[in-house]
């Protein structure tokens, strides 16, 4: 963290020139009524919390549970923790804030949270691509599945989504160095978000924005067509078996991750592809709202009441507590 902070100065300080920066925003948070505060920071700390213990017990039972160790849960618990990081980028500094009453961030820690965020909700998005491919391989190739998901492959499969989102983060980052903000520091949002930030520079954006719009429908679209690709062959493998019971069971292991799927997915389309009225800035924060904080609070919740052999994992660590 500190290196990354040095970086960020050394930076800022060669991109500054003679021209005047500032050297900290104001986060403007969701709302500047005093007194929906209090409502807010009630809020936000209970799903923030429930968030923490959802996904720490998923990891933890994962980890305990010998019988949990599968390529399956594997990439769960790298979710749960993609997770559990994301709303941990944001939701404290923003529940700080309110305690405090100080709208402030500085320029290194903007831009570090601002990088941080970009990583997890690009990891969410890769994570439920390769998801999608384990249940192919499990449903479509049963006999198969032990030897195409060899440990060599789940590693890489978990290691590949971490590298790709550090790299997209890291891009967008560099693009953002060079851009100055001279006229206004006050953000209206409750953490630093790339979009925002753009809008915000007195800089020349057209670079950053043209960057944004081809890498984030890569980032969208790859993983989308992998579900879709695996998803379509899942459907048409099930369909052949004559068993309701077999049919029951195959769509069952893929009820949770589907279900997240179509939480995801549901709300890139409702928030950036439906026509609305809806302002830029207000719109930015709905987004942000859902994918870093409403999501990650209810992955648990999917998982854990519709997946049989997590709830039996959950009481037994309850249990074993």
């Amino acid at each position: 963290m500190k290196t990354l902070c040095s970086f960020l100065q050394v930076g800022r300080i060669m991109h500054q020139g003679n021209q005047t920066t500032i050297s900290e925003f104001l986060l403007l948070g969701l709302s500047n009524r005093a007194e929906q505060q209090k409502l807010l920071f009630v809020l936000f700390l209970g799903m923030y919390l429930v968030t923490m213990v959802g996904n720490g017990l998923i990891i933890l039972a994962i980890g305990l549970d010998s019988y949990l160790h599968t390529p399956m849960y594997l990439f769960l618990a790298n979710l749960s923790f993609a997770d559990l990081s994301s709303i941990s980028t944001s939701v404290p500094n923003m529940l700080m804030n309110i305690q405090t009453k100080s709208q402030s961030i500085s320029y290194e820690s903007c831009i570090t949270q601002m990088y941080f965020s970009i990583v997890f909700v690009v990891i969410d998005n890769f994570l439920l691509g390769v998801m999608a491919y384990d249940r192919f391989v499990a449903i479509c190739h049963p006999l198969s599945y032990t030897t195409i998901m060899e440990p060599r492959l789940c590693i890489l499969l978990t290691v590949i989504p971490w590298v790709l989102s550090n790299a997209v983060a890291l891009t967008h980052t560099l693009l953002l160095l060079p851009l100055l903000f001279c006229d206004s520091n006050a953000l209206p949002h409750f953490f630093c978000d790339l979009a925002p930030l753009l809008r915000l520079s007195c800089s020349d954006t057209v670079v950053n924005e043209l960057v944004l719009l081809v890498m984030g429908l890569s980032v969208i679209t790859f993983p989308f067509s992998l579900i879709l690709f695996s998803y379509v062959h899942i459907v048409r493998a099930v369909l052949r078996l004559s068993c309701t019971e077999g049919k029951w069971k195959a769509f069952s292991t893929c009820g949770s991750h589907l279900t997240v799927v179509l939480l995801f997915y549901g709300t890139i389309v409702g928030v950036y592809f439906c026509p609305s009225s809806t302002h830029p800035d207000d719109r930015d924060k709905i987004g942000a709202v859902l994918f870093t904080v409403v999501a990650p609070m209810m992955n648990p919740f999917i998982y854990s009441l519709r997946n049989k052999d997590m709830k039996g994992a959950l009481r037994k660590l309850i249990y074993r507590k």
